[in-house]
């Protein structure tokens, strides 16, 4: 005499791991799009020259390592 099945168990291995892979391609995706945005952020913005100190600074003042205007 065999108790019956629960159908909760009916749900395959097969299942559980394909809906595991589909969930880490998914954050792989948001990951990688998240890092080109960066990309592109970082390379298509170019901050205007703003006013830093010429001279040595003081008083916890600091200046440009390397002023590009």
């Amino acid at each position: 005499m065999s108790l019956p099945r629960d159908k909760t168990d009916s749900r395959k291995p097969l299942d559980r791991l394909v809906v595991s892979w589909l969930l880490a391609g998914m954050g792989l995706l948001v990951v990688i799009g998240a890092n080109v945005h960066l990309v592109s952020v970082a390379t298509g913005s170019q901050p205007e020259c703003v006013d830093h100190l010429k001279a040595e600074g003081r008083d916890g003042a600091y200046r440009a390592a390397a002023p590009s205007c």
